[in-house]
């Protein structure tokens, strides 16, 4: 009988002692419940706050054109630091018992680095500036131009002209990266154009894969650049893609 109440005794205290400490974030943590999801952040910026709480290390990051809240197992770190911040997730509505704090949003990822580090390589942002799968790869034959719309080519070379104006564009998808910033991104081609000129960039809530015939709509926006190598020329953001 001594021995069982002894294990209930060192149970309550086990179960005590992990609530003293923030975890990784789980239902029961969070006021309301947290809505989480996959993202690829993967932004550079400057720390503008940090503090250290319940075996994490939180940071809000300056990218100078957005500030956003990240955390990570504690490291070492101060306010004014370069950081990349890799992928992780997003959770929505966090309550830290620790800091007694709720985050509007804020990213758990797995470390957070300094340009430079041996680290940094791996948590540097991917290149969706460029398609992965090349035009010989899906085949782009008898992709037709959507009526009342444009070519790939005709985007490029109309682009000073049809910058902030609907266009609509029908293409193959020739790359497919989802939840990259908070958005799917989409790589377009149909034939036209040469290197260069020749593959559409798309910001989307829809879901497709590569090698699907997808009509394109959407304001076109010219000579975009988001920072951190993501530059286009042209690119169609928050498109209407429709699967065909």
């Amino acid at each position: 009988m001594k021995k069982i109440f002894c294990l209930i005794i060192t149970g309550f205290l086990a179960l005590a002692l992990a609530g003293c400490k923030d975890e990784a974030p789980k239902p029961a943590d969070q006021t309301p419940a947290p809505q989480a999801a996959p993202t690829a952040q993967g932004k550079t910026g400057n720390v503008v706050e940090t503090m250290n709480s319940g075996g994490y290390t939180y940071v809000q990051v300056d990218t100078g054109t957005e500030k956003f809240w990240a955390a990570a197992p504690e490291f070492v770190v101060k306010v004014g630091d370069a950081v990349i911040v890799p992928e992780g997730m997003l959770m929505q509505n966090h309550t830290s018992k620790s800091l007694d704090r709720t985050f509007d949003q804020i990213f758990f990822v797995e470390a957070i680095v300094s340009p430079g580090s041996a680290d940094a390589a791996a948590a540097a942002p991917a290149d969706h500036t460029r398609p992965a799968v090349t035009a010989g790869a899906v085949d782009l034959s008898g992709v037709k131009k959507a009526a009342g719309g444009q070519t790939v080519a005709e985007v490029f070379a109309g682009k000073d002209k049809l910058a902030g104006k609907e266009i609509a564009v029908r293409g193959k998808v020739v790359k497919f990266s989802q939840q990259i910033m908070n958005t799917n991104w989409v790589h377009v081609q149909d034939g036209s154009g040469a290197e260069g000129t020749n593959d559409l960039t798309v910001t989307t809530d829809a879901v497709v894969k590569v090698g699907d015939t997808v009509l394109v709509k959407g304001a076109l926006v010219a000579n975009k650049d988001f920072g951190f190598g993501y530059k286009y020329d042209v690119i169609i953001e928050k498109a209407s893609v429709t699967v065909e």
